[in-house]
């Protein structure tokens, strides 16, 4: 992985970019469509002809939507299909071998052996960008694309093909078709590329290995103080793994012309879970308000119906994230929480003075965190040990070997939590032009260097979305 990703950054993206430059306007989009490939093939080449599959079927049924728009049956039966066919291939890949098992457990289907298939990478992603494809040109926000080649390109963006942002077709469609690069675009695209880089790879992966160092304790050994420790370190990794990668997808979106919504906002900073929800993972929290919930009928056709409505939503956003229970545990308690907010808490949260908002961050903070114990381990048993810990079933308090690591990762904890909060965006927008113009490509070159020197040394760089 550490390989791979200098090889990434000081092989195959500069020539991608050079390349991409230097052809002619017309030809970016073939151009883009045969990097896309190869950026695809080179981590998953049994699976690029799947994706290649999946493409030519929903380009096909966007052409048949768009032809039979008038004819409701028709293209309903159209719509319909890709769902069942992105829906289903999702299933069959990431859930199948889950269901099997759980059914297995109750004696059930023993005779059928799990199929043990590893999961494409990216497949929670690009079958749910497919999805708002053909939704979108079926409710008539957009036009079916007879473009194959445009289509491609929308499908396999090989910035944020492999964990997101999710792109919606709507968002998209006109930047398909004609875009524009200059130097200002260049310029933000390589900061935001950098800063990502470096949430990435000198914030996440540093806290990252803290909390693997709990995650494999015996829980016997696990202290209160260490299990927070711990959890805390996740919490960390976890925002800046994956707003590393999604800043990085965004700048280098810039640098080809594309605008892609941004996909974090500072989400520590909250106050409420329903705030948390509207600055984590936006676009995902987007697709499923657009794609699953406001069709479902939303808030608008009574309590109880919200109430359900509320709870497939965000079931279906924790199973999302994988195949195992704890997924699910982890959005069905989101589903409470915001059920909570929306009938009681929330008014009395927002209504608080200034003085008293340290309350409704701490109620959040707790929330979030406690949420992140849930999502962090899939196997039940080790998760309830570990939760269980938290709140003193080890007997434990602390040990040393806790105040050893708070000693040692004091320093950088106190940058993750600066790091957290948009102090230093302000600070840094409140400069003069011309003292930005010169701190920021000196920010970015030490921002590249230390990032390559981490990376050349270590042998730690996971990312944990990508599993997803």
């Amino acid at each position: 992985m550490v390989f791979s990703s200098l090889v990434f950054m000081f092989v195959y993206l500069p020539v991608v970019l050079l390349v991409y430059y230097v052809s002619p306007v017309k030809w970016r989009n073939l151009v883009l469509f045969l990097v896309n490939m190869v950026f695809y093939g080179w981590g998953e080449p049994v699976y690029l002809f799947l994706m290649m599959f999946s493409i030519i079927v929903d380009y096909l049924l966007g052409i048949g939507i768009e032809k039979f728009r008038d004819r409701k049956i028709i293209a309903k039966s159209f719509v319909i299909s890709s769902v069942v066919w992105n829906i289903g291939l999702l299933f069959f890949f990431k859930y199948f071998d889950f269901l099997l098992q759980s059914l297995q457990s109750m004696g059930l289907f023993q005779r059928i052996s799990p199929l043990g298939l590893s999961l494409p990478i990216g497949i929670s992603f690009y079958t749910f960008q497919k999805l708002s494809y053909t939704v979108d040109v079926y409710r008539g926000e957009s036009k079916g694309q007879k473009n194959f080649i445009d289509f491609s390109v929308f499908v396999t963006l090989f910035p944020q093909l492999i964990a997101g942002p999710i792109l919606q077709y709507k968002d998209l469609a006109d930047q398909l078709k004609e875009r524009s690069v200059n130097l200002t675009k260049m310029r933000d695209g390589i900061r935001i590329f950098t800063v990502g880089l470096c949430k990435k790879v000198l914030l996440a992966n540093s806290i990252g290995k803290l909390w693997d160092d709990y995650r494999m304790m015996e829980l016997s050994e696990l202290s209160v103080l260490g299990a927070w420790l711990g959890l805390l370190a996740f919490c960390f990794q976890i925002y800046f793994d994956f707003s590393g990668y999604s800043d990085m997808a965004v700048g280098l979106g810039k640098m080809l012309g594309f605008e892609f919504g941004g996909n974090f906002n500072y989400p520590y900073i909250s106050r409420s879970i329903t705030d948390f929800w509207r600055r984590w993972h936006i676009s995902l929290s987007s697709w499923f308000r657009d794609y699953v919930y406001i069709p479902l009928g939303g808030n608008r056709k009574g309590k109880t119906r919200w109430m359900i409505n509320l709870l497939i939503v965000w079931a279906a956003t924790g199973i999302w994230h994988g195949a195992s229970f704890n997924f699910l545990l982890w959005g069905l308690y989101y589903a409470l929480l915001l059920m909570i907010e929306k009938l009681w808490l929330l008014k009395k949260l927002e209504g608080l003075k200034k003085g008293a908002v340290v309350f409704s961050h701490g109620y959040a903070l707790f929330f979030i965190v406690l949420g992140w114990g849930i999502f962090a381990i899939p196997d039940a048993t080790a998760g309830i040990g570990y939760l269980g810990a938290l709140f003193g079933a080890s007997g434990v308090l602390k040990v040393s070997g806790d105040l050893f690591r708070i000693v040692n990762y004091g320093p950088l904890f106190i940058i993750l939590i600066l790091a957290s909060l948009p102090t230093f965006a302000k600070l840094f927008g409140k400069l003069s032009p011309k003292v930005r113009n010169v701190a920021e490509p000196v920010l970015i070159l030490c921002g590249l260097l230390l990032s390559t020197a981490y990376l050349v040394d270590s042998t730690y760089n996971p990312f944990l979305y990508f599993r997803f």
